[in-house]
């Protein structure tokens, strides 16, 4: 249990108000887009405006820290970057959208695999698609919890927000709903039945929060609006209760296929899925976005029978304890895998807390009833004959903690691998995790044990569609405009150029999307453009009860001293402007002081000199000025010395 009384939604800085502009001169500077033709679409345009700021009357104190920054080479990098005079940019202003447009702006989803949010927007309503979140990624915010889309358009006009549309239960679709849903006006959400029950296990979680207006849809739910509408239509992923969502507006539909792929049986889609789609395409469909998760894959997916067939053999044939590991939230996967051991008299032990919160779930939907004696306690494993043993478990993604690695690492209390036992891990591997699995079979592998894997069996099909899925439900929808959605660049890239190619698709009716791009369907739906304006897109992240930016002071200050370290001066000052005594100095993580006394010297010269030109003149002394002074000439120096840019946090105290 999560306690928290209140999520915070203030900024993470513990630096003053009045240094948040200069603060921002230390972002990472990134190529300004000019308004180009892109390969498809209209114009992808990303404006931002400099701050303008009227000269101050009076020099005061710039940071608390401060680390250099050469012009022309790794600007950026700093607190308070010294000889860079970098304005902050300002957000664009956004103009009220016009009569007639329809908007639509992914704010997260489409430039990462996680983080999904899309809005669509009329005069007069906004409907929102999915509130997710995304695991952190250790080099862009170090220490914080995980991100979430950035909700601030959503915030500003919360008034006009009508719905939120989850197309299922994972959490990278329904993640973000504790911290964001109070902060967008708590509108109705509407699901389905299972979707709706892990949404409210999740908010459970976070003490204070108001309760949630959830609402269970299925495909015969209508919901209508001012301009838009909502219906829905069962896809076929990893979890049940899945589905799409179309948005009716006055121009057609708008078909957002969530995460989905094709069933079908090689290669041909069943009369099932022929059914669904082919009613879509009768429709007047004006947009489709789809996923792109897998649209780099050629053919078909895997079948998912054929899967289960290959693991029900594994089960069956398998002498001594298997281990399997698989994503908690694959409810028809565990599903399958308890039916399968049930039919061969197999003990199943559950191992973690997600996969066990997610077996309770199945067990309240109604989608999961088993036998009274069919699950043990770990502790119990010991009483069985191993080949009627299976235990479930999370962490095949090579998680730290998760229960698969403690038992790679012997941490696990009850549960001892050895060379008879046989670990399955039906899961592929996420973008970004092949170093933690390679520990992990690592690990597994010095205890001498069987460990099969999707590259060497056909045990995991995953849940998104890949390239001849795509073009056959686009070619059977037939939408006027394409946006491939939910995945990375490269995913929605090729999705594009494979619509184009196969099915002959316009390329100036297809617009490849970025987080934040704000495109409009306008001339009554003849047309669709991307404005030169962008919504706030900057991702947001969760550390601990504090919510801010990825690029807020204290996320950028612990990514600098993980580069390079931090440098204390502690130097005290009289009233007159004169140095009392050597300065104290502290390096963490930059420099050894003991084999480096000689910088030191220097450095104190350079702290005297700084102290003695900042005060010359200046009555009264402004103790301010001389700590600003100090940090830019300190961390100037130190990087000319050293080819290290550490924070740099000068003390000065007044004797």
């Amino acid at each position: 249990m999560i306690k928290k009384t209140r999520l915070s939604f203030s900024s993470i800085s513990i630096e003053p108000a009045r240094n948040a502009t200069q603060r921002e001169a230390g972002k990472d500077k990134k190529p300004t887009h000019n308004p180009t033709q892109g390969d498809f679409g209209t114009e992808n345009r990303l404006h931002t405006k400099p701050a303008h700021r009227p000269a101050d009357k009076k020099r005061t104190s710039k940071s608390s820290t401060y680390q250099y920054a050469k012009k022309g080479h790794g600007q950026g990098r700093g607190s308070n970057s010294y000889g860079n005079q970098a304005k902050a940019p300002v957000a664009d202003k956004i103009p009220v959208i016009e009569k007639g447009v329809i908007r639509i702006i992914p704010l997260g989803g489409v430039e990462e695999v996680g983080r999904n949010m899309i809005l669509i927007e009329s005069e007069n309503d906004i409907v929102v698609l999915d509130i997710g979140f995304h695991f952190i990624d250790e080099e862009e915010a170090m220490g914080a919890d995980f991100t979430l889309p950035n909700f601030k358009y959503l915030e500003e006009r919360k008034e006009k927000i009508r719905a939120v549309a989850i197309t299922h239960g994972h959490l990278d679709h329904i993640g973000g709903i504790p911290f964001i849903m109070e902060r967008i006006g708590n509108p109705p959400i509407y699901a389905q039945f299972l979707t709706t029950l892990m949404i409210k296990k999740r908010q459970e979680e976070f003490m204070g929060n108001k309760p949630l207006d959830l609402r269970v849809v299925d495909e015969d739910t209508k919901v209508r609006f001012k301009e838009l509408s909502l219906g829905f239509f069962p896809v076929f992923h990893s979890i049940p209760d899945s589905m799409g969502v179309i948005v009716g507006t006055p121009y057609g539909n708008i078909i957002v296929s969530g995460d989905m792929k094709l069933e079908h049986e090689k290669g041909k889609p069943t009369a099932k899925e022929e059914k669904k789609w082919g009613a879509l395409g009768k429709e007047k469909n004006l947009l489709l976005i789809a996923d792109s998760t897998n649209a780099e894959v050629p053919g078909f997916s895997i079948e998912e029978k054929e899967v289960q067939k290959n693991i029900e053999e594994i089960i069956r044939v398998t002498k001594g304890r298997l281990i399997i590991g698989t994503f908690a939230s694959q409810f028809d996967r565990m599903i399958k895998i308890v039916e399968i051991c049930e039919r061969y008299n197999k003990k199943i032990v559950i191992e973690g807390r997600s996969m066990k919160n997610n077996i309770e779930i199945a067990k309240l939907a109604g989608i999961l009833k088993p036998k009274d004696d069919t699950f043990i306690n770990a502790q119990d494993i010991d009483n069985y004959p191993p080949d009627r043993i299976v235990v479930i478990a999370t962490g095949a993604q090579g998680e730290e903690y998760a229960a698969l690695m403690r038992m790679a690492t012997n941490k696990h209390k009850y549960i001892r691998l050895n060379s008879r036992d046989t670990i399955m891990f039906s899961s592929s591997v996420i973008p970004g995790n092949e170093v933690s699995i390679q520990k992990l079979k690592d690990n597994l592998y010095r205890h001498d044990l069987k460990l099969i894997h999707y590259g060497i069996a056909e045990i995991h099909s995953g849940g998104h569609a890949r390239q001849e899925d795509l073009v056959w439900i686009n070619k059977t929808v037939a939408p006027k405009f394409f946006i491939p959605g939910y995945g990375n660049h490269s995913m929605l890239r090729i999705h594009a150029q494979i619509i184009n190619e196969r099915n002959n698709f316009p390329k100036e009716n297809i617009v490849v999307p970025d987080n934040g791009m704000i495109i409009e369907i306008i001339d009554k739906g003849n047309k669709i453009t991307v404005r030169k304006e962008k919504a706030p897109s900057t991702m947001m992240v969760v550390d601990g009860l504090a919510i801010g930016d990825v690029q807020s002071i204290v996320i950028r200050d612990r990514v600098m001293l993980a580069q390079d370290g931090m440098f204390v001066i502690i130097a005290l000052v009289d009233q007159n402007g004169k140095l009392k005594k050597s300065p104290d100095l502290i390096s963490r993580g930059f420099v050894y002081l003991k084999e480096n006394q000689e910088l030191l010297r220097q450095v104190r010269i350079i702290i005297k000199k700084s102290v003695e030109e900042a005060t010359a003149k200046m009555n009264p002394i402004d103790f301010d000025f001389i700590k600003s002074t100090l940090g830019e000439s300190v961390s100037k120096f130190l990087y000319q010395k050293t080819a290290k840019r550490p924070l740099v946090i000068p003390v000065v105290l007044s004797v």
